[in-house]
This record gives C-alpha cells, structure tokens and sequence, in this order.
C-alpha cells in the first residue's frame, strides 16, 4: 500500500484517483510503483489509475505485412536514451486536443530520466527524429508514457521495437495506459486494473539492467 496515494482501487469510474502533490522524483516513484500516473494540462496535478488497464507484449503483438518488410529493410536507425526530452516535446507538439506534457512534466520525467527511471527509444531517418516514445522503468516493468512519429510508420516502429528488446532484456509488463484504435492496430489490449496491479506488483520487484538504454548521467554525457 502506498503511503502517499489512496488505494488505487478507489479511483473514480473515469480513473481520476486524487489531486495535489508535486512532480518530484519520490512523488512520481511512489505513484508509478502503485500503478498510478499524473495526467494533467493545468495545476493542480492530477493522478490516475483507470480500469481497465492496457497492456502488450510480444505474443500479442501485431506486425503487418508492410510494417514488417520496413523493420527488415533497416529504414531506420534505433536509438535509446539519446534525445529524451526532445522526444518528451515531440510526443506533446501539435496536438489539436491540447497536451498534458507541458513544461513543467518535460522537467520532471527529464529528472527522472538522468536519474535512470525514465528511457526513450529514438526513430531517426538520417539526422532527422522521425519518431519515438518514452516512458517511465519500475523493475521489470516499463510504463509508456507517449509516442510520436514525424514519418510514416516511425512511431509504429519504436513500440515494435521497444516491446520486443524490453521483453528480451527480461521485463515482464508493458503499460500503454488507456486502449486507441492504433494501440489496438498493433496487438495492444485491456486487462482488469486489478490484475494489471497484481503484474505490477511482481514486475516491480524484479531488478532489469539495460547496458544498452541508461542514460547520459551514467555515460557520463549531456542529453541531445
């Protein structure tokens, strides 16, 4: 039980589980650990668990005929942790239904990422960011936070690709939060939010390095 948060399983029908607080590491380390995120465009934040919960994995996944002769034609070139925040930014520009990544969440998961919780997958055509995602480690567990692509397919390519070397690296859950029509495209799908905090909960617990996806604090490097 979280000694910060109510029990998640007291959300709202809409998933809306309490109001205040801050970004700060521990805050948002505390919330993630219990299946809880902010999700806000204004203050004060606000922190949710919805039900159900969506997930996916490799067994699940759905890659087209198309999708997949691009991954083997090497389109592409992979990233991770090169270009966290302008990810961050990417994945909250031009939305005509506005972003909850404004300023002050780009500089809460930036902390986050050089403190190592956080990691991004990067989609570059030459030395353009052609698309990507980031989200938020506990574990073996990687909460997706958004994605974006700024060329065909990009995006479709970073979850692909994030999904299958995270799962072969040895993690166990996969969060996309709340089911879309494209998450559905590529195999995403909802589970109860009890079940999804009973995954958690183990996930968590389970140490995962990634030699290939620490960041630039760890490298000894400045973020792009």
């Amino acid at each position: 039980m979280s000694r910060i948060f109510p029990d998640p399983r007291t959300a709202s029908p809409d998933g809306l589980l309490a109001v205040g607080g801050d970004l700060s590491v521990p805050m948002l380390l505390e919330a993630y650990d219990h299946g809880i995120f902010p999700w806000f465009n204004r203050k004060p934040v606000q922190w949710w668990c919805p039900d159900p919960r969506c997930v996916v994995d490799p067994e699940h996944l759905h890659v087209s005929k198309r999708l997949a002769w691009t991954l083997r034609r090497g389109t592409f070139t992979i990233t991770w942790n090169r270009a966290f925040r302008p990810v961050m930014k990417e994945c909250g520009a031009r939305r005509a239904e506005g972003t909850w990544i404004v300023p002050s969440m780009v500089e809460a998961y930036g902390q986050l990422h050089l403190a190592g919780h956080a990691h991004s997958i990067e989609v570059w055509a030459g030395d353009q960011l052609a698309g990507g995602l980031y989200g938020v480690q506990r574990g073996a567990a990687f909460m997706g936070e958004s994605m974006f692509h700024r060329v065909t397919d990009a995006s479709k390519v970073a979850l692909i690709l994030a999904v299958r070397q995270l799962f072969q690296a040895g993690f166990q859950l996969f969060d996309v939060q709340f089911l879309t029509d494209h998450l559905a495209s590529l195999g995403a799908y909802e589970i109860s939010r009890d079940e999804y905090l009973r995954r958690l909960a183990l996930a968590r617990i389970q140490p995962v390095v990634l030699p290939w996806a620490i960041g630039p604090a760890a490298r000894g490097e400045t973020e792009r």
